[in-house]
């Protein structure tokens, strides 16, 4: 496959009246780290680590930052619809009118509440919630960015950005001079090239995002990360000690060395809670063998690490119930 049927799949991803810009296109690490000088990419950037304010100084406020999607705008996603649908499920309602374009309206499916499509701040009682998300190429994007930005569609509608999972299999560029990948039996392995450009996008995104938290200060009682156990993202957030207890790669290994990848807790020790954590993990594959006891703790493991066949455990309600229970602990 080449670039122009990458390009011609990730059309199909944009939800109307967002379309693909097809510049902002990364199908592999190189293609990332280029992308950092994409200008509506350093606009996002720029705009998040130097000007944007928190909404919410002076309130009791949790900052819940969530993964990014395959589906642009991310809201629209089944993972951000299960989240938010089941954040109104346990109290929370927008405090302001979004502010989506109505053509949006047409892609919930029939009988969803149309608060669902509400990208500003949400609370219940006096707890408060503002929901980021954090995202490759460009890094942390508050909820409030999804739909416009500057005036215009929002650009974090219209990339499509698959190029630093390598567990998928075609994270990878054949057709560049620097590609170095390498066919196995599950789709592409990357080589040197590829593994150098991760850990610089890789801690380059940890980076932005500390900026982004450093300038927003005490605005926020906590930061959760409700991010999968073993993606990218979750790497983005976790210390080194972190990530070996959770089976995560703490560097990548190419002929010149060993390349370290930094995250969040590693800059800010403490600042970020990612979710769920190793006891909220046990709690939840105790409750699926409740909920499926004619199943092996194998299985039961794979049930958890697949959502049940929705990609992550983000949408299950064992896990979106954990979720629950970290924001009750900051209302009384």
């Amino acid at each position: 496959m080449d670039r122009n049927e990458r390009v011609k799949i990730a059309r199909s991803k944009a939800v109307p009246p967002y379309t693909l810009d097809d510049t902002l296109t990364f199908f592999c690490p190189q293609e990332n780290v280029e992308g950092l000088q994409h200008p509506a990419v350093r606009a996002i950037h720029e705009y998040v680590t130097r000007e944007y304010e928190p909404p919410l100084r002076g309130k009791k406020a949790v900052l819940l930052m969530l993964p990014c999607t395959r589906v642009k705008p991310y809201i629209l996603s089944p993972e951000h619809q299960a989240i938010n649908g089941y954040l109104l499920a346990q109290g929370f309602e927008p405090v302001e009118e979004a502010d989506y374009p109505p053509e949006i309206e047409a892609a919930l499916p029939a009988g969803s509440d149309r608060r669902l499509l509400n990208n500003r701040v949400w609370a219940r009682g006096d707890l408060y919630l503002h929901r980021c998300v954090v995202s490759e190429p460009m890094a942390l994007v508050p909820y409030d960015l999804l739909y416009w930005f500057k005036g215009q569609l929002s650009p974090v509608a219209r990339y499509d950005d698959p190029g630093l999972f390598e567990h998928r299999g075609n994270a990878v560029c054949p057709w560049r001079s620097d590609y170095t990948g390498r066919q196995g039996p599950k789709g592409y392995r990357w080589g040197d090239h590829e593994k150098a450009a991760y850990v610089q996008m890789h801690n380059r995104m940890v980076e932005l995002v500390v900026e982004a938290l450093d300038r927003f200060g005490d605005a926020y009682v906590a930061c959760l990360a409700y991010v999968s156990p073993k993606l990218t993202h979750r790497s983005f957030v976790t210390s080194v000690e972190e990530k070996r207890r959770a089976g995560l790669p703490v560097s990548k290994r190419t002929s010149q060395g060993v390349l370290p990848l930094v995250g969040i807790n590693d800059l800010r020790p403490g600042l970020v809670h990612s979710l769920p954590d190793e006891e909220d993990i046990e709690r939840i594959l105790a409750r699926l063998g409740e909920r499926y006891p004619e199943r092996s703790p194998r299985q039961i493991r794979g049930y958890f690490a697949t959502g049940g066949g929705k990609v992550t455990p983000l949408s299950l309600p064992e896990t979106l119930e954990v979720l629950g229970q970290h924001l009750n602990q900051f209302q009384h």
